[in-house]
């Protein structure tokens, strides 16, 4: 997966960047419970400014967001939703790489960083533009 790839992966979520534990697991490949279940058996490495849940409502949304998603595979708006995933903040993602310590996983964990400073980068230019 490319940079920009990476990137239109971040979602702004309580006016944080985070990416969602599915795409994370993607990148790393590993399934989304293997990601949870290596976050679970770390919690401590995991407050909540790296890691939190979303809603069912937050859930909706970004998945509203990613206008290239299969539809059987995610809900429609108003469907039951049985997984809500958990959104990590740059801090968080970094922190992976102390759990996941494979080389590629390093490297994965710079390339999501890095991915989320251009996205923060983008999102501060964009609000500076002066509007006419």
């Amino acid at each position: 997966m490319n940079k920009e790839e990476i990137t239109n992966r971040i979602f702004l979520i309580r006016g944080k960047e985070v990416m969602l534990d599915k795409d994370i697991s993607i990148l790393y490949g590993v399934s989304t419970k293997v990601l949870n279940q290596a976050v679970k058996r770390n919690i401590n490495r995991f407050p909540q400014e790296f890691m939190f849940k979303l809603t069912t409502e937050e859930t909706i949304f970004s998945k509203s967001q990613i206008v290239t998603l299969k539809s059987e595979n995610y809900p429609k708006r108003g469907q039951n939703i049985k997984y809500v995933p958990h959104a990590f903040t740059e801090m968080g993602i970094a922190m992976l790489s102390t759990v996941f310590k494979s080389e590629i996983d390093v490297r994965v964990s710079i390339e999501i960083i890095q991915a989320l400073l251009k996205y923060e980068k983008t999102i501060k230019i964009s609000s500076e533009s002066p509007k006419e």
